[in-house]
């Protein structure tokens, strides 16, 4: 009766069979997360999930499980054909929110649920995810196994660190519950997971009042911010991150702070919503600049004119908020998502490579001087680069959060590096052309960056934003005692191997 029920829930969750198919990162087909894929199962219960991983479990089925989608590369799994993916977004429930007089409290949230589900729930009951916060599509689990984090040196922002308490589908198909502790090996490892130890199938999270902020941002020279103390610019704000714009020379400073809630104002930032025309007006000049340096650094002038603007409007009444700074509450503000008459830029094909390390703060400014001699390097060279991309070069922060693998972990080991104030996050999207070969102009500055950066400093990769080629060379800078460490608990909690990705095996965990 219970294998029966098994094959029961299984056909129920089984929504594609084919022979090596690719499953698809958020930019959609042609853009593979995973190049080989045997089935796609969409579950809508915790129970189901435990059913797909044990009959994986007894086959020996290498497994994968997939949120909403924060992947740009192909390294989500491994390159085995028989590989199957639990997509969980359908199991998504939240509930269980309990508040306490100190305006501190938690929630419930299921394998799927989104930043933005997550969010919208709490907001109407007077509740918060605090600065814990990633993109509005990606769901708060998967956030938790990818270390995602909001840039932050004076808050907690990585997300595992408002965890309270897993539970985790291991590789045997058991649940397995895990309550936070910061001096517990398993712990450390559950909060950068990588999704190597199983499916977090769901997660007790701690959650604040709801309150309302202010976002403001001034234009800086480029000097101004290459000659700075990094960590005394950012650390009085809650979350604060530089846009950097190299063929202007100039940055933006982008800040919040809370303010009372009584005060005005509901600001709703867009963070990747555009028009059809102002996606096809971007492509035209975009594409345009892979054969010639020219078009992209009017491109980068015509952004860095509408980033100055404020990208926000009011949630009442949807017209553009035009003045800094703006006021809202905190999830509208901080993170925001789509505007309602607009489309995400990749719905128009208009894509990016990307490219993110973490370093110590501290040498924060030595990177982004040698990242400057970089670009003048090119210049000279007569094969200028700069940023092809709506908000410029990303520079985020992040305050040290101990995990196994988190890039703002203080373990170092051997590697050089003081870590102990926070890390800065080197966050370089730059367009794919829809044309040719799709090769950026003067591909090859791309890549001696990233060698160049990974070589001369203790540079941490971005789980899902950096190729196969960037996470092998970044390899020489992890902990090795910590990766032996991760390697351990993975074999208690997946003895026969079956939760593997591209990454495990290049960091040497499998």
């Amino acid at each position: 009766m219970v294998a029966l029920l098994n094959r029961l829930l299984l056909g129920l969750a089984f929504t594609r069979l084919a022979s090596a198919v690719p499953y698809n990162t958020y930019d959609g087909p042609g853009f593979p997360a995973c190049h080989d894929v045997a089935r796609v199962y969409e579950p809508t219960t915790v129970n189901e999930i435990v059913s797909i991983v044990k009959n994986a479990s007894a086959s020996g089925t290498p497994v994968r499980a997939s949120g909403n989608g924060h992947m740009w590369y192909d390294t989500m799994c491994s390159d085995d054909p028989r590989t199957v993916i639990i997509r969980t977004e359908r199991v998504n429930r939240i509930f269980d929110l309990q508040m306490g007089a100190n305006g501190r409290g938690s929630v419930m949230l299921e394998a799927g649920a989104t930043f933005t589900q997550v969010a919208e729930w709490l907001h109407e009951r007077g509740a918060s995810l605090g600065f814990t916060l990633v993109n509005w599509n990606i769901s708060m689990a998967g956030a938790i196994a990818m270390g995602a984090h909001r840039s932050s040196l004076g808050e907690d922002s990585q997300v595992s660190s408002a965890a309270l308490a897993f539970d985790i589908v291991n590789g045997k198909g058991e649940l397995v519950h895990l309550d936070r502790d910061q001096k517990n090996t398993t712990w450390l490892a559950a909060t950068t997971s990588l999704g190597l130890l199983g499916v977090i199938a769901r997660v007790k999270f701690e959650v604040l009042a709801d309150f309302k902020v202010f976002a403001n941002q001034q234009i800086l020279d480029e000097d101004d911010v290459l000659k700075s103390d990094l960590f005394a610019a950012i650390s009085p704000f809650v979350t604060a991150n530089y846009w950097w714009w190299p063929g202007l020379k100039k940055f933006h400073l982008r800040t919040y702070n809370p303010v009372p809630i009584t005060r005005a104002g509901e600001a709703f930032q867009n963070t990747f919503s555009v028009t059809e025309s102002e996606a096809n007006t971007a492509k035209g000049l975009l594409n345009s600049g892979q054969n010639s340096s020219i078009p992209n650094f009017l491109s980068e002038s015509i952004f860095f004119t509408l980033w100055s603007a404020p990208n926000f409007r009011d949630k009442r009444t949807n017209s553009a908020l035009l003045l800094w700074p703006v006021h809202g509450w905190a999830y509208d503000v901080l993170i925001g998502g789509l505007y309602p008459d607009q489309k995400p830029q990749w719905d128009f094909d208009l894509r990016a490579y990307t490219f993110e390390i973490a370093v110590p703060v501290t040498m924060g400014t030595q990177v982004l001087r040698r990242v400057r001699q970089l670009f003048n390097e090119a210049a000279l060279s007569f094969k200028p680069v700069t940023s092809t991309y709506r908000s410029g070069i990303n520079i985020k922060f992040g305050k040290p959060f101990d995990s196994l693998l988190g890039q703002t972990t203080e373990r170092t080991g051997i590697v050089k590096g003081d870590w102990s104030k926070g890390a800065m996050m080197f966050d370089f999207p730059s367009f794919r052309p829809n044309t040719g070969d799709h090769t950026r102009y003067n591909e090859q500055f791309y890549h001696k960056l990233a060698t160049t950066l990974i070589n001369e400093f203790p540079a941490r990769p971005h789980w899902t934003k950096c190729t196969r080629s960037v996470i092998q060379q970044s390899v020489k800078n992890l902990d090795a005692a910590s990766l032996a460490e991760f390697k351990k608990v993975r074999q208690q909690f997946d003895p026969k191997g079956i939760f593997k990705s591209v990454v495990g095996e290049i960091i040497g965990v499998m």
